[in-house]
């Protein structure tokens, strides 16, 4: 970098926040959040693609499942030798968010890439949205090391860029850039990196589809009535959907507590995992379950009915890759969990399938991460505004009755010091 650039940005980088200081702040963190969006759009399009390119091969040649131990114990052993801190993955993220430290470790992005890549191959039940975040903030926090910035605004970017993550990774820009700051603890949404997480999260939306690269196809809900019947129906199905949330997080810690007891050597527990999926992927006699299980979502969503089976055994699968070591993400699996149990729970209530599969979609994961406005949010992009009511309806009670349990630990163990009240040992705004 020229030292004309490196002045340039110094000089930005200490504007002050009051008259024409608060223009060159602005212009220095929609800056910096550009160059985020950049980033994390570019890591999202390569890892919707070759997600993509990993299914479809997998369903081409169906021989490869049978690799899935193999391919658990490659991913084991890489970071069980070599992962360091890396393999701490979002919940170090969200740690250096709260109290930055030595930053994110720049094997982070390569090692999730490939890992998850290999658990979409052979058939993991896992995710991506972990991927997509880890990826985005390792790669952004790298590009910071390199830049005027302190260690607080290094922080503020990590923000910027678990929004782009996301909202690139789902299609989701305004939901993404509000994941980021509601993300930080449960409870309270944090409006420091505002400017550069709505920045960074649109800017790598827009480079997605700039890209070609699709995301799940959702069609907007039909109009449907919202008084008190089904408001409160909804309100029924959101505890349900919070329960579940609760259900999926304790069976994934419990087994991952069994497998760390009996199986010390960490490689061991992925490559045992994946026998254990293929075992059951016989006993079901489908492979439905295996990786993303997109189409059960899609079908969901597009209003077709299904069996209380279907989310159950998802959730298994699920479960079983995430508690035996495998790497991914929960967000997918969570959706397809569910939009699945809201097609089935809609014959239950009397209620419009493809409405309450929708409002499944984001409302299991709101109460999995303690993130209701972001899922209203989602809901409004992917479904439409008109479903906005019932959506923050069904996410709030979900988020009220997962007991605040979340998919990451470190997210629940701040819940617990801290609450509701009390002083925010989190830093001041470092870019005030």
């Amino acid at each position: 970098m020229s030292s004309a650039w490196r002045s340039l940005l110094s000089r930005l980088a200490g504007a002050p926040r009051s008259g024409a200081g608060m223009v060159v702040w602005l212009v220095r963190w929609v800056l910096l959040g550009i160059a985020v969006g950049i980033i994390a759009g570019f890591s999202a399009a390569a890892l919707l693609a070759s997600l993509t390119w990993a299914t479809d091969t997998r369903v081409d040649h169906g021989w490869i499942v049978w690799f899935l131990p193999v391919a658990g114990l490659l991913t084991g052993s890489l970071y069980h030798y070599s992962g360091g801190r890396a393999a701490e993955g979002n919940n170090l993220i969200i740690d250096e968010i709260r109290e930055p430290r030595a930053g994110v470790p720049r094997r982070m992005a390569p090692l999730i890439f490939f890992s998850t890549f290999v658990t979409q191959l052979f058939g993991g039940s896992a995710g991506r949205e972990g991927t997509g975040i880890q990826l985005s903030v390792g790669l952004s926090d790298s590009m910071a090391r390199y830049l005027p910035v302190s260690r607080e605004q290094r922080r503020i970017l990590m923000i910027a860029a678990m929004s782009a993550g996301f909202g690139a990774l789902f299609g989701v820009p305004f939901a993404g850039a509000v994941f980021g700051l509601e993300i930080q603890s449960i409870g309270r949404v944090k409006y420091e990196a505002i400017v550069p997480a709505f920045t960074a999260s649109i800017v790598g939306d827009l480079l997605v589809r700039a890209l070609g690269v699709k995301h799940l196809a959702a069609s907007a809900i039909a109009p449907f009535p919202t008084d008190a019947v089904v408001l409160l129906k909804v309100a029924l199905i959101g505890a349900i959907f919070g329960l579940v949330s609760a259900l999926f997080i304790h069976a994934v810690r419990v087994l991952k507590q069994i497998a760390a007891k009996f199986l010390r050597w960490t490689p061991l527990r992925p490559f045992l995992g994946g026998i254990v999926i293929l075992a059951l992927m016989l006993l079901v006699g489908t492979r439905d379950y295996l990786g993303l299980s997109l189409p059960l979502a899609s079908s969901a969503l597009a209003g077709d009915h299904t069996s209380a089976s279907v989310f159950a055994l998802k959730l298994l699968f699920t479960v079983v890759t995430l508690g035996f070591g495998f790497y991914g993400g929960e967000v997918t699996p969570l959706f397809v969990i569910g939009s699945t149990l809201g097609a089935w729970l809609a014959s239950v209530f009397g209620l419009d399938i493809a409405l309450v599969a929708s409002l499944g979609y984001v409302a299991v994961f709101a109460g999995a991460a303690n993130v209701p406005i972001t899922c209203t949010l989602i809901a409004v992009e992917l479904f439409g505004g008109h479903i906005a009511v019932a959506a923050a309806v069904t996410c709030v009670v979900a988020y009220i009755f997962s007991t605040h349990r979340s998919i990451y630990p470190t997210h629940r163990r701040r819940f617990l010091r801290t609450g509701f009240s009390g002083d925010d040992p989190t830093p001041a705004d470092p870019i005030a």
